[in-house]
């Protein structure tokens, strides 16, 4: 989840017993899910619609949850971002206990989840989806100059109606969007807020003033190359300069530069500095603190899970979904759309409740708004494979398509809400292992 500043995570004011007595049981239920974003929500849906009656406690100290796909549509000036957002007990499936608290530690030998003060939460099966942790401090001086001085990101809340505000007031000058080291949610977010402030900019008649450069940390556009010659003929329209292997490291608000590290052909690094008028910034990214320092987690700090299943690789009654895993996927809410019915299924079936075992193959989508009126809808798997979710005639995701603009205006911001948070799996019925 991307919290905004007045709406970051609450948690419940310990009293003095629970302070003194650590050991104390919040609670013992079937299956308990840490995270209460769309992963969370969405496999807590997907789980009591299969079991009604499940005993199901979810642990997040939110109080308000977000549609994040719709932000770039906020910075774009097309949705409104009251649109994007709720409140978290109106999200919830009702049967669902909601423990309002954070998680601080995992004791997976005694089936037990540490609250932030100090009680356990006892469980059968736990599935862990509490997202990633953007870092605005691995940026020097970002978070001082975040929501003002021209500097702006869609990844959060609160700022992407004045990513809309820069994009609508400039008449010119030096136009700046950001892409950090991989891995980060939804690797194509830098390119889509570009696009649509590049498309307003020609609306207007400014973009021929207007310096537009693409600071990208890795070394391609996009990292499946079957829709790289669409993305690359807006590119050119546009007159976007492309800077490869140059990753953001450091801005000067008030001063307006950015400071970028940028890795040479003999591999030393050149530190290059840039003046701007506007910028747009993706955040490095990583796991939780309370994930990568816990038995869960692989070398580098994500959960370490089994690609296809979803399930822990050392503890048996323990799955994780979402942007938390150290699975290869793209991490996007559709990749989480199709992880939750799989999880929900694998999870029951440890239960004996169902049979068979459902299997992800790793799709993950990014619909990238190019211009007003026309997405390319990438779709794909495990390896970079395509894996388009409608046939060619309907949408052929490699180019250009308005049909796509109206999936992702009119019918994925329904789909979310009333499909994927109640439990109803349009598009994405789990397949299952032979």
């Amino acid at each position: 989840m991307i919290p905004s500043p007045q709406n970051l995570s609450a948690q419940r004011s310990p009293d003095a017993g629970a302070l003194a007595s650590a050991t104390v049981i919040e609670g013992s239920h079937t299956v308990v899910i840490v995270g209460g974003g769309a992963a969370g929500i969405g496999v807590a849906a997907s789980l009591l619609a299969r079991e009604p009656d499940l005993d199901i406690a979810l642990i997040d100290a939110a109080q308000t949850h977000y549609y994040q796909p719709g932000f770039t549509m906020v910075g774009g000036g097309f949705f409104d971002a009251g649109a994007t957002v709720r409140r978290m007990v109106d999200c919830l499936p009702p049967k669902v206990r909601w423990i309002e608290a954070e998680v601080s530690a995992f004791e997976p030998e005694q089936n037990q989840v540490v609250l932030s003060y100090g009680r356990r939460v006892r469980y059968e099966r736990l599935i862990v989806c509490p997202g990633l942790t953007l870092n605005w401090e691995g940026i020097e001086g970002l978070a001082e100059t975040l929501g003002r001085n021209g500097v702006t990101s869609n990844y959060r809340f609160d700022l992407a109606p004045y990513t809309w505000q820069l994009v609508n007031s400039l008449r010119g000058g030096q136009a700046f969007f950001t892409q950090p080291p991989m891995p980060i949610k939804c690797a194509g977010a830098a390119q889509k807020a570009m696009y649509l402030s590049c498309d307003a900019w020609r609306q207007k008649g400014t973009l021929s003033s207007t310096t537009v450069r693409f600071y990208n940390a890795g070394a391609v556009l996009f990292g499946v190359a079957d829709y790289v010659p669409a993305l690359m003929s807006y590119v050119e329209a546009y007159g976007i300069d492309l800077c490869f292997q140059h990753t953001l490291v450091g801005i000067d608000g008030p001063g307006r530069i950015a400071r970028f590290n940028r890795v040479m052909p003999d591999g030393s690094v050149q530190i290059v500095e840039e003046t701007f008028d506007m910028i747009h910034v993706v955040p490095p990214q990583v796991a939780p603190d309370f994930i990568k320092t816990s038995p869960l987690a692989d070398h580098a700090g994500w959960i370490d899970v089994n690609p296809t299943t979803l399930r822990h690789t050392s503890f048996t009654n323990i799955w994780a979904l979402g942007d938390a895993t150290n699975t290869t996927n793209a991490k996007t809410m559709a990749a989480a759309r199709k992880q939750a019915p799989i999880v929900a299924h694998n999870v029951l079936a440890s239960l004996g409740r169902v049979t068979g075992q459902a299997k992800y193959d790793g799709y993950g989508s990014c619909p990238l708004t190019v211009e007003r009126g026309k997405i390319v809808l990438a779709e794909f798997v495990y390896g970079g494979k395509i894996k388009p979710t409608f046939p060619d005639w309907i949408i052929d995701g490699t180019k250009p398509s308005r049909v796509a603009w109206m999936l992702k205006t009119n019918v994925l911001p329904p789909l979310y809400w009333q499909g994927m948070l109640k439990g109803r799996e349009w598009l994405a019925r789990p397949e299952l292992a032979e």
